[in-house]
C-alpha cells in the first residue's frame, strides 16, 4: 500500500484537493566502508566520480523514500507534498540522508 503513495516535490496537485495530515520524514544513515574508503581515496588523487559514495548515496535516498512512503501510510495519507531531501555527514564516517515533507489525504 505504501508504494501507491504519492510523493510530489510541488505544493499542489493538480485537480486534487486535500487537507494536511502533518509533517512525515523517512531517514536512513549507511557507513562507509573500509573498501569504498580506499577505493574513494585513490580516486581522489586522479579525480573522477566515486561510484561507489554515488552507489551508497542512491540507495539512502531510495531508502529514505521507502520509509517516508511507509509513515505516511501509517498515518492514513494518500500523498506526501512538497518532498525535500536533506543529508549530512555524522563522525565523519557515516551519511544521512531524510526525505521529508507533508502527508495529507485527499477530500475529492
Amino acid at each position: 500500500m505504501a508504494e501507491q503513495i504519492l510523493v510530489t516535490t510541488t505544493e499542489n496537485i493538480p485537480g486534487r484537493k486535500y487537507e494536511i495530515i502533518g509533517e512525515v520524514f523517512g531517514v536512513t544513515t549507511q557507513s562507509k566502508n573500509a573498501i569504498r574508503d580506499f577505493g574513494a581515496g585513490l580516486k581522489s588523487i586522479v579525480g573522477g566520480e566515486i561510484k561507489a559514495y554515488t552507489s551508497i548515496l542512491t540507495e539512502s535516498r531510495d531508502q529514505s523514500i521507502d520509509r517516508l512512503r511507509q509513515n505516511a501510510s501509517k498515518m492514513g495519507a494518500d500523498a506526501v507534498v512538497m518532498m525535500r531531501f536533506d543529508s549530512g555527514s555524522i563522525a565523519g564516517d557515516m551519511q544521512s540522508v531524510v526525505a521529508y515533507g507533508t502527508a495529507v489525504k485527499f477530500i475529492d
